[in-house]
């Protein structure tokens, strides 16, 4: 008996689209998210179909896919409707690096590349290594707050503290990392106050930050990273999206917040 991989693919979360279009298999996507920057190619190619949260059925379903991919426990009411039309879906949870490598390894098996991840993987974890080698040899490291809403304030998800720590930093909110849903991040302005940052990443998703509104809270105002004009913004389709372009992109723009402190 010979078995097929999927040929039909949706994704509704872009590091799915960007990780099939660095693997050669983009031929294999028939529609994506509205969200997807990267590859910039994958909307002048491809249909959109969803939102993040929601999208439409009625143009799902005329793509004919045979798999469905997306990802985050927000999606999980999506996913139902969707398994309730008869569709194939498949919904990841990464939190951590390890899970996001796993993720992503199970999608190149999905398509018959999985050797060819692996060794895409192997690059970024090397590249990871050399970062975290060149931060260990400093004896500076700031305090990070990472900030990835603003009402409520969001503290960074697990994968964005490890990184934070390759990247020479220490995240002032690493004891909430392990949390699973997004309110087991919220941090309150008097918390902040008390972590006193060096440094503030904001990556708000979905929107820019307004750096107006973080400079001017009256709680944290006194903190070392407003006092010293340390704020600065990731874009979070380069650190909040738990695919390639964390490895690509946004450890390097990580690594040029934390080095700031030492400049």
């Amino acid at each position: 008996m010979s078995f097929k991989s999927p040929e039909r693919i949706i994704c509704l979360t872009e590091e799915t689209t960007e990780l099939l279009y660095l693997l050669g298999e983009e031929s294999r996507i028939v529609g994506i998210t509205a969200y997807t920057v990267r590859p910039s190619q994958a909307k002048i190619d491809k249909p959109v179909v969803s939102a993040f949260i929601s999208g439409s059925i009625e143009k799902i379903k005329a793509l004919k896919p045979d798999l469905i991919i997306g990802f985050f426990d927000i999606q999980a009411q999506f996913a139902h409707d969707l398994i309730k039309h008869g569709f194939n879906v498949l919904i990841f949870n990464q939190r951590t690096l390890s899970e996001i490598y796993n993720a992503m390894f199970m999608i190149g098996n999905l398509v018959g590349r999985g050797s060819d991840t692996e060794v895409l993987i192997n690059s970024w974890k090397a590249k990871l290594a050399m970062i975290q080698s060149e931060s260990d040899n400093s004896a500076i490291k700031p305090k990070v707050f990472f900030q990835e809403w603003d009402e409520p304030i969001i503290s960074s998800i697990h994968w964005v503290s490890e990184l934070i720590s390759i990247a020479g930093g220490i995240d002032c909110f690493e004891n909430k990392r392990n949390g699973v849903l997004a309110r087991d991040r919220y941090v309150s302005k008097q918390d902040v106050a008390d972590a006193n940052p060096d440094i503030i990443i904001g990556s708000w998703c979905g929107k820019p930050v307004d750096f107006n509104w973080v400079r001017n809270q009256e709680e944290w105002k006194s903190t070392q990273a407003i006092v010293n004009n340390r704020i600065f913004e990731i874009g979070s389709s380069l650190i909040l999206q738990p695919g390639p372009a964390l490895f690509l992109e946004g450890i390097d723009k990580l690594r040029e917040c934390i080095l700031s402190f030492k400049s």
